[in-house]
């Protein structure tokens, strides 16, 4: 029961930290769901008729003149921005998420093209046809989120489980054991999902390529953990007390002479 009453305090460790990371993995799922229906709703939506008074779901493009663009290169937390002018003199702040390949070549005085849906620049085209999507573009896979949440799944759920086993079966070895084996096993899968997700970042693979891979390796992680929890179980992984010493019997039988 000692053992049991240790256990206590980093099961709930693990039990918090299991709860507060299946949060924020909700919170990335959500963010996925709404990027995602956010694209579809870009793409069906219709070219305005005529231009709108107001912000609307339709499409238009509008001419603008660029009176600046700054890159922002080694301002902390400075994003690409530019300032388009329309026709009538009134100003558009514009930022973007990366540099190339539009504004980075963006010149005071050169005509742009910028697609507006919802009252935003959510796409700036120049004058050799290049297109960017600015900072409200709603066409993108947000695969940082879509790793981000399965790794929050696959470390909140098993330390979720692996820190409330133990307060269920107090002073039982066995039980703790195995609440080690589900806690640990969650740390390689939710690194499996990083890692995933670098490799799909560093080599430009498909938004899919995310859960097609990290799926086979989280299902080779059920089945481990799934082995060595019933190991654990079952005593397969108890610590065998060291055999006693057989006793001497001539030290014996000096002993009771």
């Amino acid at each position: 029961m000692g053992s049991g009453r240790r256990q206590g305090p980093g099961s709930v460790v693990w039990l918090l930290m299991g709860l507060a990371t299946l949060v924020v993995g909700v919170a990335m799922a959500l963010e996925v769901r709404g990027a995602l229906d956010r694209e579809r709703e870009f793409r069906a939506a219709p070219v305005c008729a005529s231009v709108p008074v107001k912000a609307s779901g339709c499409r238009w493009e509008q001419e603008f003149t660029v009176r600046k663009a700054g890159l922002n290169r080694g301002r902390r937390n400075g994003s690409p921005e530019a300032e388009l002018l329309l026709p009538s003199g009134k100003p558009w702040d514009v930022t973007f998420p990366q540099t190339d390949p539009v504004v980075s070549e963006l010149e005071p005085g050169e005509k742009v093209v910028g697609l507006i849906w919802h009252g935003q620049v959510v796409e700036v085209q120049d004058a050799d046809g290049r297109r960017q999507q600015t900072s409200h573009g709603p066409v993108g896979r947000p695969e940082d989120r879509l790793g981000g949440a399965l790794a929050c799944f696959a470390f909140g759920l098993p330390a979720l489980v692996g820190g409330a086993w133990p307060l269920f079966a107090r002073g039982d070895r066995r039980h703790a054991k195995a609440a080690v084996v589900v806690r640990w096993h969650g740390v390689c899968m939710a690194v499996a999902a990083l890692f995933t997700l670098w490799a799909q970042a560093a080599n430009g693979w498909p938004f899919w390529a995310v859960p097609a891979i990290w799926g086979p390796l989280a299902l080779l992680g059920l089945a481990s953990m799934t082995a060595f929890v019933i190991a654990a179980l079952r005593g397969d992984m108890d610590d065998e007390a060291p055999p006693a010493p057989e006793p001497d019997p001539a030290a014996a039988a000096s002993g009771h002479s």
